[in-house]
C-alpha cells in the first residue's frame, strides 16, 4: 500500500517541478523538451495503481510531498536566478549557501529542543565523531556544488530531470539488487522514465550544440 501512494506522490512531485520551473522562471523551453518532459510524467503516471490508492490515501503525506517538490524547484530556479549576483561564480554561491544554512539552523536548533542533545552527547569530543562529521560535511559541500554547477551549465529543468533519472535509475538497481519481483507495468513505467529522460538529455545535448555554433559563428559574420 505504501508503494502505491509514494507512486503517487512522484507524479504529482513531477508535475508540479516542470510546472514551477517552466512558469516562475520563465525560460524557454523547446516544444521537443516539453515532449520528453510529458513522456516522463506519463511514465510515473502508469506506476500508480489507482484503485488501492485510495485506501492508503494520507492528506498530510501528500501536502508535505507537494511542499517538498515546491521547495525542490524553487531552489532549482533561485539558484539560477542567483548566479547572475555572483558574477556566475559557482565557489561562491556555494560559500553563502553553507553560511547562510549554518546561520538559519542555529535558531531551528533552540526551538525544536535539540540543543541539550548535543551538549549531553557522550561522544561530543571523540575524534572518530568529528572524522565522521568532517566527512559528511566536505560530501554535502560537494553534493551543493555540483547541483549548482549543473544549473549553472544547463537550466533549473534539466536538474529536474537528471534527478528524476538518478532516483528512478536507483530505485531499478535496488530491485535487481534485492532480487524484489515487480509486475509488468511497473518495469514499463521504470522503462519509460528513463527512456523519456535519455531523450531529453539528447534533445538539449542538440540545442545546446546548435546554439553553441551560432555563438561561434556571430563574430565571424561582424
Amino acid at each position: 500500500m505504501y508503494k502505491n501512494l509514494e507512486e503517487h506522490n512522484r507524479l504529482v512531485n513531477k508535475y508540479l517541478k516542470i510546472f514551477f520551473v517552466v512558469a516562475l522562471y520563465w525560460q524557454r523551453t523547446s516544444f521537443k523538451c516539453m515532449l520528453c518532459c510529458g513522456a516522463i510524467v506519463v511514465g510515473f503516471w502508469l506506476g500508480v495503481d489507482q484503485e488501492s490508492l485510495t485506501e492508503v490515501f494520507s492528506w498530510r503525506g501528500t501536502v508535505y510531498g507537494v511542499l517538498s517538490s515546491l521547495a525542490l524547484a524553487m531552489y532549482s530556479i533561485q539558484t539560477k536566478k542567483s548566479l547572475s549576483y555572483v558574477n556566475q561564480e559557482v565557489w561562491l554561491l556555494s560559500y553563502y549557501n553553507n553560511l547562510y544554512s549554518t546561520i538559519l539552523f542555529l535558531p531551528l536548533i533552540i526551538l525544536n529542543g535539540e540543543l541539550e542533545t548535543i551538549i549531553t552527547y557522550p561522544h561530543m569530543w571523540a575524534a572518530w565523531f568529528w572524522a565522521a562529521m568532517t566527512l559528511s560535511g566536505i560530501c554535502g559541500f560537494a553534493i551543493g556544488f555540483v547541483t549548482a554547477l549543473e544549473i549553472q551549465v544547463t537550466s533549473a529543468l534539466t536538474h529536474n530531470i537528471s534527478g528524476t533519472a538518478k532516483a528512478c535509475a536507483q530505485t531499478v538497481i535496488a530491485t535487481q539488487y534485492y532480487r524484489d519481483v515487480r509486475s509488468a507495468l511497473w518495469w514499463t513505467s521504470n522503462i519509460v522514465v528513463l527512456l523519456a529522460s535519455a531523450a531529453y538529455t539528447r534533445v538539449k545535448q542538440l540545442e545546446m550544440l546548435r546554439h553553441h555554433q551560432q555563438r561561434n559563428a556571430a563574430p565571424q559574420k561582424a
